[in-house]
């Protein structure tokens, strides 16, 4: 068992229970990460407000999960990986190919993916001290300022869950389960 436990509705008063009881009106469960973030009601609203804002950026909803399972792969989180393969593959449309590709740190195709990927990994590797070279190749698949701070939003968004994963090593949900 991790150093944070899990919350369930029946542990929880107030505004916590009604965002998990919301959670799982929306995805049909609470997930276990959502029952880590119960410990903190500031913790679970910031996670989802980052995640609504995440999936408002610019990027579509695969070269979101792109980014998201790039990050967690990069912070070596076994639950988000679980997650957004998931996510990515039954939600966005995603070739469980590329998912599988992108997990192992192959190149993807089209090229501009391989390139998302590759800035989203400077970023979480180099901790944001990405080089002119990161950014130019960015730059050249077509992406731009507005990327950039996008994928550094996702990047504060998917470090959040990760961390707290490592902390509470969050037992991955069934649902996610076969998605290792």
């Amino acid at each position: 068992m991790g150093k944070i436990g899990l919350k369930s509705g029946d542990d929880v008063s107030g505004e916590v229970k009604e965002i998990l009881s919301a959670v799982e009106k929306k995805f049909g469960f609470a997930p276990n990460l959502m029952k880590v973030f119960a410990s903190s009601a500031q913790t679970l609203k910031a996670y989802l407000a980052l995640g609504d804002l995440v999936a408002a950026t610019s990027f579509s909803p695969e070269e979101q999960q792109l980014i998201l399972l790039t990050v967690s792969r990069e912070n070596e989180c076994g639950y988000c990986l679980a997650a957004h393969t998931m996510i990515a593959t039954n939600l966005a449309n995603v070739d469980s190919e590329k998912v599988s590709a992108l997990k192992a740190g192959k190149n993807l195709q089209p090229d501009r993916h391989d390139r998302l990927v590759e800035f989203t990994s400077q970023v979480v590797k180099k901790r944001g001290f990405v080089t002119e070279e990161d950014v130019s190749k960015f730059k050249a698949a077509g992406f731009g300022d507005q990327q950039i701070l996008e994928v550094i939003l996702a990047v504060s968004m998917k470090t959040l869950s990760n961390y707290a994963n490592h902390i509470a090593d969050t037992p991955i949900d069934p649902q996610f389960s076969n998605q290792e």
